[in-house]
């Protein structure tokens, strides 16, 4: 009896602990630059990855036309959850075959969670999206995301990526090089940004029509 009170104990403290850290995160992060959980991997197994942070004044609008375009066409109008693709996913004949992870909820996903695919990690990431997207805001989300998104191996963030893939700082990315950089997002360690062709076409289109759709962004 005497060891199951101990263990209760030491499992109160754990949990006390990971709620003040979670608490902490979610003030830090509205703020200061944070790492993902991959990035942080990296660090603890002696890789050192190639991540610089930037505010999101520093990378180029295009960037993020191209990432909405892509990932999330109603990233300013949606909550944290885009209900209406999540509905269509569920929807499909023979079961979901896409995902329906919005920017909200990879960057849930890349900063609290764990990667790969299971319920109990979705089951999480849908009211963790929710919670973040109120708290931080759009502008502040985005900056999030391109900041610790992954383009390549041990390659995090978009200042990282385009030093990388075009030797030039983030704020000069074209709109050609934003659509590449966007279109390897999905499989970042299997596409090149530099070999991506047709993908990295149909993301330039899409972006090119997008105008309201980054209203929430407003430099």
């Amino acid at each position: 009896m005497t060891y199951f009170r101990r263990l209760v104990s030491v499992l109160k403290i754990a949990l006390q602990a990971i709620a003040i850290l979670f608490v902490v995160s979610l003030i830090w992060g509205r703020v200061l630059p944070i790492p993902s959980t991959l990035i942080i991997g990296h660090l603890f197994t002696g890789n050192i990855p190639s991540w610089r942070w930037v505010s999101i004044e520093s990378i180029s609008p295009a960037l993020s036309k191209a990432v909405i375009a892509s990932e999330d066409q109603r990233f300013c109008t949606h909550w944290g959850v885009d209900f209406i693709e999540l509905q269509s996913v569920l929807s499909d004949r023979g079961g979901p075959s896409r995902g329906a992870s919005t920017i909200s909820m990879q960057v849930a996903k890349n900063l609290y969670l764990w990667p790969g695919r299971s319920y109990i990690r979705k089951a999480l990431e849908l009211p963790l999206a929710l919670l973040i997207d109120l708290l931080w805001g759009k502008k502040r989300m985005m900056e999030i995301y391109l900041n610790i998104a992954e383009w390549g191996r041990g390659i995090f963030g978009a200042e990282a990526a385009a030093q990388f893939y075009f030797k030039k700082p983030a704020a000069e990315l074209t709109n050609d090089e934003a659509a590449r950089l966007a279109a390897s997002l999905p499989n970042p360690i299997r596409r090149n940004p530099t070999r991506i062709g047709g993908s990295a076409a149909r993301v330039a289109e899409k972006s090119a029509g997008i105008t309201s759709e980054t209203a929430c962004l407003s430099w």
